[in-house]
């Protein structure tokens, strides 16, 4: 991933335990009559550290605030989190199993918590200001391959499980609120709330006149009410509200699924109303986050990984979904599904992208050891099947392409 604060430094980890980092604005050489850019890492954390991971990285994040600390998490049972100008572990968190997927929110002034999925079937949040472990959250069936903190609310966790299911915390309180259920649709997109707040005006009805016994109930902790996205769906009310232990647990809804199959990707749109998730049944799913219903988005065939997690990305706007589908990136239209885009050039099958919206850069990195950097500039619609080369090389070591 690029770094949030000056979208400049990108953070890679790969299967052999390293992780480096690459300066993706100065290149180190130019290649191909100046048309194709090489980049050499900055710094390389390997096994050969003394504090470096024993096994596979699967996952590496920048601090949202600050490029001087990253996390790593690795399939070596632990969590590190780095000082970047020293190249030393300033804290490790012990986990019970191989760490799938770490995620901090981007959003957070209240907490700065590390929330991860492992083999195992409880989601731990490690607490970087304490060093310790905040809670867990308990309601998954199996292993945890993707977490994806909300883009509106800094309390708010989406999890994806290998078994099928995607769950909504949020972490002030017990038990998660919402468990979404492929079976539950809705067609069509929700009117922006501008429109929305137009049309009630037109009709002299208010939503939040409907709601107002929804708004009246108990604050938590500093006092501020729960976002829309912590509390209930109303359409779910009737499942959720009559039983006041755990919301989304215990019930019949706690039994639901998303996918047939893990969760192996989730992604938030910007404005935080819907979230992408795709399966190793090769399904993509587009999800309205406050009705909980599956939008019955009908993506064109895909491929996917169904042995790993992956990383998806997002346009900044919000209108394009880049999914990496065995060697080739697709990007599909968000609500017609249809594919406007194919990025063809590495090798092997691509396991991560990243959307760099500074520069309207897509970063792919995949098992042929290459990360390639797609120029938004150079693709459009007539790129589709073309199997050509845009962008720039980030090289991490010296091996040449293949001819």
């Amino acid at each position: 991933m690029v770094d949030l604060t000056e979208g400049r430094y990108l953070l890679s980890a790969a299967s052999d335990a390293s992780a480096a980092i690459f300066d993706v604005q100065r290149a180190s050489e130019f290649e191909v009559g100046g048309l194709v850019a090489r980049h050499k890492s900055l710094l390389v954390i390997d096994k050969q550290h003394q504090q470096g991971h024993k096994y596979a990285i699967s996952s590496a994040a920048w601090y949202p605030i600050d490029t001087g600390l990253f996390v790593t998490g690795s399939y070596d049972n632990h969590i590190n989190v780095w000082d970047t100008n020293t190249t030393q572990v300033v804290m490790n968190f012990k986990m019970p199993g191989k760490v799938y997927k770490t995620a901090m929110s981007p959003i957070a002034t209240s907490h700065m918590l590390i929330a991860s999925g492992t083999e195992d079937v409880q989601v731990r949040l490690c607490d970087i200001s304490s060093g310790a472990f905040a809670h867990t959250l308990s309601g998954h069936r199996d292993g945890v391959m993707a977490v994806e903190w909300s883009s509106s609310s800094e309390w708010v966790l989406m999890t994806g499980g290998c078994d099928g299911a995607i769950r909504y915390w949020d972490i002030r309180r017990a038990g998660c609120f919402l468990v979404l259920d492929q079976s539950k649709s809705q067609l069509g997109r929700r009117p922006p709330l501008l429109e929305r707040s137009v049309v009630e005006k037109a009709t002299g009805q208010s939503s939040s006149a409907t709601n107002r016994a929804q708004q009246k109930k108990p604050s938590f902790g500093n006092g501020t009410k729960l976002s829309a996205l912590s509390r209930m769906p109303s359409q779910l009310k009737g499942g959720y509200a009559k039983q006041r232990r755990h919301p989304g647990m215990m019930s019949s809804q706690d039994h639901a699924t998303a996918h047939y199959g893990a969760v192996t990707g989730l992604k938030a749109t910007e404005d935080g109303m819907y979230i992408l998730s795709a399966g190793s049944d090769s399904r993509l799913r587009l999800w309205d986050v406050e009705s909980g219903c599956n939008t019955l988005v009908n993506y064109e065939t895909v491929r996917l990984q169904n042995t790993k997690g992956i990383q998806l990305a997002v346009a900044q706007d919000s209108s394009l979904v880049f999914v990496p589908c065995m060697s080739s990136v697709k990007a599909f239209d968000l609500w017609s599904g249809q594919t406007s885009l194919t990025c063809r050039a590495h090798y092997e099958c691509v396991n991560c992208c990243w959307f760099n919206a500074q520069d309207q850069e897509l970063y792919t990195g995949g098992n042929d050891r290459q990360i390639l950097v797609w120029s938004s500039s150079e693709l459009s619609p007539d790129d589709v099947d073309k199997k050509s080369l845009k962008g720039e090389f980030l090289m991490k070591d010296e091996d040449n392409w293949s001819d």
